[in-house]
This record gives C-alpha cells, sequence and structure tokens, in this order.
C-alpha cells in the first residue's frame, strides 16, 4: 500500500508540472512520443547533470563510474552518481567511449597524420588506461595504443579514406569488441566501408562481421550503421552472455533502423542472423523492428541487471524509446495491474524541460537511472521508473 501511496503521490507532483503531461502517443509511429498519463512512467531525476558544451555520448562504466564524451570541448567528462565532476581528459575529435572488463576507455576520435605532405585527420580508436603507478582514473590516464583507419588492415591510404568514420563500440565478455563503421565506397580487404568489426583483445583488427538472412550470405548488410550495444553490460559480477549485439543504423533510406542479431553456432561455424521479433498488437502497441518506427535512431543499448530493457534515442525525433528484450515497446505493468498489455512509457519533444530533448545522442543505464546525452541542450539528463519507487 505505501509503494502505491508513494506513486500516486508522485503522480499528483508531476501533475502540478506546467506543461509536464502531453497527449496520448501517436499510434502511426510517425510522430514523435509524447508523455502520457499514466501511473507507470519515466521521470526525471534532478538536477541534470550540466557544465557540457555539446554531449555526444554517456556510459556507465564497469568500474561503477558515469563518463560522457563532450564533443564541444574534444573531452571525456567523468562523474559519480550524483553527478559530481571527477576528471576530465583530453582527447582529438572524440565522438563516443566504452570501458572493457579490464577498465580500459576506448575512445573513438581522430588522429592527424601527414601523408605526403598533406595533413589529415584520420577516424581513429583510443585505448585510455585509467589504472597508473600514481592511481586511478582520467586524471591518471594515458594513451597506450591508438587503431587508426585504415592502416589496421591495409599498408596503402586513399583520399576516400578520410571519409571513413567509427561511430560506436561494444564490449564482448571477453574483451574483444564490436565497432560500427560508416563510410563512401567499399575496401579491398576491410570489407564495406559500412560495417561492423570485430577486434580481438589485443587491438587486433579481425574480420568485418557478415550477416546470413534467408539461406543467404551478406557482406554488405550494414547500412550507416550507428549505435551499438552487446549483452555484456555493468554491473561486472554479473556480465555475461553470448556475442549477439543490437545495432542502429541512420540510413535515410532504411525502413527498420534497428536490428538485434545473434550468434548462432552451426555445424559449419559461427553465423550472425537478424532475430525474428514478435509483433502482436494484442500484448503491445509498439514494437522495435516496425517499420519507419524511427528516424535518426543515434544511442542503445541494454540493461545488465535482469530487466532486460533496450533504450534507444532517436536524434530526429528529439525522443527516448524503451523496448523489452523480445522487441516489445515498453515495460510489463506490475503484479495486480488493470492491463496485461505493455505500458509504452517512450516519450520525447524538441524543448529544454526535463521531459524534453534537442538533439537526444548516447544513452546508459545503470542502477534503475537512465542517463541521456541531450547534445543540443549540454546536458545529461537522468530519468527513473516510477514504479521503481517506493
Amino acid at each position: 500500500m505505501r509503494k502505491w501511496l508513494g506513486i500516486f503521490s508522485v503522480m499528483l507532483v508531476l501533475a502540478g508540472c506546467d506543461g509536464y503531461f502531453g497527449k496520448k502517443t501517436d499510434l502511426d509511429f510517425i510522430e514523435k512520443p509524447e508523455f502520457q498519463l499514466r501511473d507507470i512512467a519515466y521521470v526525471p531525476v534532478q538536477p541534470a547533470i550540466v557544465g557540457l558544451s555539446k554531449p555526444v555520448d554517456v556510459l556507465a562504466g564497469f568500474d561503477e563510474l558515469i563518463y560522457a564524451v563532450d564533443a564541444g570541448s574534444e573531452e571525456i567528462v567523468c562523474f559519480d552518481e550524483s553527478g559530481r565532476e571527477l576528471g576530465r581528459l583530453y582527447v582529438q575529435g572524440v565522438r563516443a567511449v566504452a570501458q572493457d572488463r579490464k577498465l580500459d576507455l576506448l575512445a573513438i576520435g581522430t588522429q592527424t597524420r601527414n601523408i605526403s605532405g598533406v595533413d589529415f585527420d584520420l577516424t581513429c580508436i583510443y585505448r585510455i588506461r585509467l589504472q597508473q603507478p600514481q592511481g586511478y582514473g582520467l586524471q591518471f590516464a594515458r594513451v597506450v595504443n591508438t587503431i587508426v583507419h585504415p592502416f589496421y588492415f591495409k599498408s596503402t591510404f586513399s583520399s576516400s579514406d578520410v571519409d571513413v568514420e567509427f561511430n560506436d563500440i561494444a564490449v564482448l565478455r571477453d574483451n574483444r569488441y564490436y565497432v560500427t563503421r560508416e563510410g563512401n565506397v567499399s575496401q579491398q580487404f576491410g570489407g564495406p566501408d559500412d560495417a561492423v568489426l570485430l577486434f580481438n583483445e589485443n587491438d587486433v583488427y579481425v574480420t568485418p562481421i557478415a550477416i546470413s538472412s534467408n539461406g543467404s550470405l551478406y557482406n554488405n548488410y550494414f547500412k550507416d550503421p550507428f549505435g551499438i550495444s552487446s549483452l555484456i553490460q555493468p554491473p561486472q559480477l554479473l556480465a555475461n552472455g553470448p556475442d549477439d549485439f543490437l545495432f542502429t543504423s541512420i540510413d535515410p533510406n532504411g525502413v527498420i533502423k534497428s536490428q538485434y542479431i545473434e550468434v548462432v553456432e552451426t555445424e559449419f561455424g559461427v553465423s550472425y542472423e537478424p532475430r525474428v521479433m514478435e509483433q502482436d498488437t494484442s500484448k503491445a502497441d509498439g514494437f522495435l523492428t516496425l517499420p519507419y518506427r524511427f528516424t535518426e535512431p543515434m544511442g542503445i543499448t541494454l540493461t545488465g541487471d535482469g530487466s532486460n530493457h533496450i533504450f534507444i534515442t532517436d536524434r530526429g525525433k528529439d525522443s527516448l524509446y524503451l523496448f523489452s528484450l523480445n522487441g516489445f515497446e515498453g515495460v510489463r505493468p506490475p503484479a495486480g495491474y488493470s492491463s496485461s498489455r505493455y505500458v509504452n512509457v517512450s516519450f520525447g519533444g524538441r524543448g529544454n524541460s526535463l521531459m524534453q530533448f534537442n538533439q537526444p545522442m548516447g544513452v546508459a543505464y545503470k542502477n534503475n537511472i537512465v542517463y541521456v546525452a541531450d547534445s543540443g541542450n549540454g546536458r545529461i539528463l537522468r530519468f527513473k521508473l516510477t514504479s521503481d519507487f517506493d
């Protein structure tokens, strides 16, 4: 009873906020999802984390710290759970960050190379070691390795290599990792520019991922891949699972812009296959793989606490979406709820209130809190599901 009274009290407070509740979500899945009047919803945790000029990524680390990427200042910024800043590190052109199980940071940035007398800013991955003899943290960190495109798979350079970009990184249980890569042309030895790449734990390039679907093998399956998430998420002690991954696409002509790719063991070896997601309208209103569901899905993450929520930010719709691992949009209602259908808690809209976004990018999750890099508003927003409150 105390739990439900608490939820009711929270809703009364929120109902008094000007402009807080909007219309019911438009089920044609084209308009932005607006916040609905309901007793299960994500509510803001105040205050927002500020002091950033253009946050484009956010990470909940295996070390229990929060890392934000500020593209405006080209820095990685570290915070504790309260939002208190702990340190900053300059990384040229930084745009994304991940952390492996050894607690090294893997940051996507750029490195300037002089080739035949001309300076080129090339996309790269920096391995940043936080543990140093002086202590642990960004204030002690140093770069211990750099993977520069295209020299991890070939020794020659062409002008088209400048147009290639790494976008995001997802770490696996044994510290191998996937990287999304986007570009304009095909590479002879490194696979197509639009690809998901696999690197081993020593930063050695292994292979582009080929997808098996409907009896055919596709080496060029990915179109403008951007965000990527593995099943290996904090907390550290519980992070385990297969090499499956989820990714987003920002292909303007794409129909399905987010998919779950599962790794299947066959008699011929490992196969990467798209998971077929159920779309049962008697159970939910929206679905992860519904055609034209997203405009520019940038960030994606999976929760590692067993709740199996999938979070996606859509920069084009200024929105945050939540899906279950089976692809249903929303969350299961608590026991005794009036309906067994999934409750839609996606929301958004352009603005600077605590329930609005301006070009949201990265998304992370830790201890029942969702973190969103609200790029255009220069802040990290935090949200908690009302059903988690006592």
